[in-house]
């Protein structure tokens, strides 16, 4: 019998695509909640979304690019309507950061990861997608829907800024921890 795969083999294979695609939804997510529960809680959304819109997809095109761009929606509808919540009523968030790491390295990444949270979220959104993500610049214009110019600035503006902010003359301060270096890449 030939023709169009069953609804069940199409089935299969899009819960296999976007099993595929979590490490780096989980990534992303993570990137622009910086909690991990809260970072869970909008990549099961994202997975909810696609896979009741899955008819909406186009067989062919960068399905990861269409969850991410599924996952910024969220987040920035999220974002909105927590506008007025108060993040850290008790402290505990902050207490946590005035906790001084057991390690070198780990305080180096605490440094990097305020110097990343202290990004304008669209400076920091688009150096995420190209710098730790591995998207292209048209990739990441087409997730948050701008031009690629002002892709290419931002990622621009958030690197001169980190090794600003970092007190680096450029990107051969560094150590060799990959992250640091994708996110720092042509600083």
């Amino acid at each position: 019998m030939t023709g169009a795969p069953s609804v069940g083999a199409a089935d299969a294979e899009m819960r296999d695509l976007l099993l595929a695609a979590l490490p780096a939804l989980r990534a992303f997510a993570f990137s622009l909640t910086r909690d991990p529960d809260r970072s869970d809680d909008l990549v099961q959304d994202t997975l909810v979304r696609a896979w009741s819109k899955a008819d909406r997809f186009q067989r062919g095109t960068n399905l990861t690019a269409w969850l991410f761009t599924i996952l910024r929606n969220l987040f920035y509808s999220e974002q909105r309507k927590r506008r007025r919540e108060v993040e850290d009523a008790d402290g505990a968030l902050a207490a946590r950061l005035t906790t001084l790491p057991d390690q070198e390295a780990h305080l180096e990444l605490t440094i990097f990861q305020a110097a990343l949270a202290g990004l304008p979220a669209n400076q920091r959104e688009a150096l995420v997608l190209v710098g730790a993500q591995n998207f292209t610049y048209e990739e990441a214009a087409e997730i948050c829907g701008v031009a690629v110019g002002t892709i290419k600035s931002r990622v621009s503006r958030a690197r001169a800024r980190l090794v600003e902010v970092l007190g680096m003359s450029g990107p051969d301060d560094l150590g060799t921890d990959a992250a640091t270096l994708a996110a720092l890449d042509g600083a």
